[in-house]
């Protein structure tokens, strides 16, 4: 897993106080999908971190001033921060696969231990989903038909996979 914060954006409401987001690259397996976070939510996820694994240290939460150089300063530091965390732990806790949105495997000893991000998160939740697959147990060419009519769907399969050019216009 490679993780990288390449951008950061200041948010604006009208609820609150204007607030910074950090935007999180995540390449696993091959695939990249993006995570927002703010450094509250990265503060939340150390705190609970560093109960169940050895963590590195995270930038400072009191920041003097918005200007850009001390927010690419804090950018560079929680990427350096996610980044050690992924290197110093052969086994990622659920909690932290959370928090990059990542599907993690279900039997994740470390996972267990340090608990969820979302704590109602049920245990069926964190399983892998995955499609049945189609097998064919026997080559139906090579082996007699169990019974005496012949299997419509299977010679019709076998039929398009090695035939295509035969089909009927």
């Amino acid at each position: 897993m490679e993780v990288y914060i390449p951008s950061f954006r200041y948010e604006e409401s009208d609820l609150e106080r204007g607030y910074t987001v950090f935007k999180i690259e995540v390449l696993m397996n091959g695939r990249k999908h993006f995570v927002e976070k703010r450094y509250s939510e990265f503060h939340a996820l150390h705190k609970k971190l560093k109960k169940c694994i050895k963590t590195p240290e995270i930038p400072s939460k009191h920041v003097r001033n918005w200007v850009p150089k001390v927010l690419e300063q804090r950018r560079q530091g929680l990427e350096t921060y996610l980044q050690a965390v992924i290197l110093e732990n052969e086994e990622l806790p659920k909690l932290f696969l959370d928090f990059l949105n990542v599907r993690h495997l279900p039997s994740l000893p470390k996972a267990e231990s340090c608990g969820s991000f979302d704590e109602t998160e049920s245990e069926e939740s964190s399983k892998l989903s995955h499609q049945p697959v189609l097998l064919f147990l026997r080559d139906p060419y090579v082996l007699p038909a169990a019974s005496d009519f012949p299997n419509v769907v299977i010679e019709g399969v076998l039929h398009g996979i090695f035939y295509p050019h035969l089909h009927p216009r």
